[in-house]
């Protein structure tokens, strides 16, 4: 199974989410590896009353063997009210290190 296969499959189990996506975003940037850089967007009940840090620490322990392989993960996590204030999650940056 894929490296994005299982990021979605474990994120869905633990947060139930009203929407995710996980993007691969490897052939953004520079290297063979094609499984290296991933976007996160989730949004979830599960983040309210929150603050930042504490969801992004929730989703790193879900994904702690995830992120032992892979360079760059990041995240966007969400409430709904939150999801529909912002109308979504930002774009990508292009690469500092040498991206393609």
């Amino acid at each position: 199974m894929k490296t994005q296969e299982i990021i979605t499959e474990k994120l869905n189990h633990a947060f139930s989410p009203e929407h995710l996506e996980v993007i691969n975003e490897s052939h953004m940037h520079s290297g063979p590896n094609t499984e290296s850089h991933f976007k996160v967007v989730i949004v979830s009940d599960d983040f309210n009353d929150k603050m930042l840090i504490a969801r992004h620490r929730l989703v790193n322990k879900v994904l702690e063997d995830e992120l032992k392989d892979i360079h760059a993960l990041a995240l966007h996590t969400m409430t709904m009210d939150e999801w529909f204030k912002k109308g979504g999650a930002p774009e990508s940056p292009p690469c500092a290190g040498g991206g393609k």
